[in-house]
């Protein structure tokens, strides 16, 4: 595992709000997409959930994945779940885009079938975006204090 960015202040002070345990798997849930594409934007939002979303670019329609905390669970949500081969049967959901693994251990994720989802969307997140140089990416917050 390798380091990740730190965590955004905003979204830290909210996050140490939930149960320890949401916020280990979080945290190492969060370096597992980043170990993935460290060069994606982490987009941070505070409305029915606490989210980080994971984007090609700084904008939201070019995201990958997502990762809101609720109260009592994490999810590892996929914003085009549906057109992701999932051979597995891993992504849960009823929605016409977005797809969802629950989260409430360690060996939900840190796998190769995991990984190569995450690999995926990332893959259709750069083809569908109108990206047309290599990107930097960054931490924004986009939490109302």
């Amino acid at each position: 595992m390798k380091m990740s960015r730190v965590i955004h202040p905003d979204f830290l002070a909210l996050l140490e709000l939930k149960d320890p345990f949401l916020v280990e798997l979080f945290t190492d849930l969060r370096i597992f997409v980043m170990d993935i594409y460290p060069e994606c934007y982490e987009l941070l939002y505070h409305t029915h959930a606490l989210t980080a979303v994971f984007s090609v670019t700084e904008k939201l329609s070019d995201a990958f994945c997502m990762l809101p905390v609720y109260t009592n669970h994490v999810n590892l949500g996929f914003n085009k779940g549906t057109l992701l081969r999932d051979p597995n049967k891993l992504l849960q959901g009823t929605g016409k885009l977005i797809r969802h693994i629950p989260v409430s251990s360690f060996e939900d994720y840190r796998n190769n079938d995991v990984k190569e989802l995450v690999n995926s969307a990332v893959e259709l997140a750069l083809k569908d975006s109108e990206i047309t140089s290599k990107r930097k990416g960054k931490t924004i917050s986009k939490i109302k204090k």
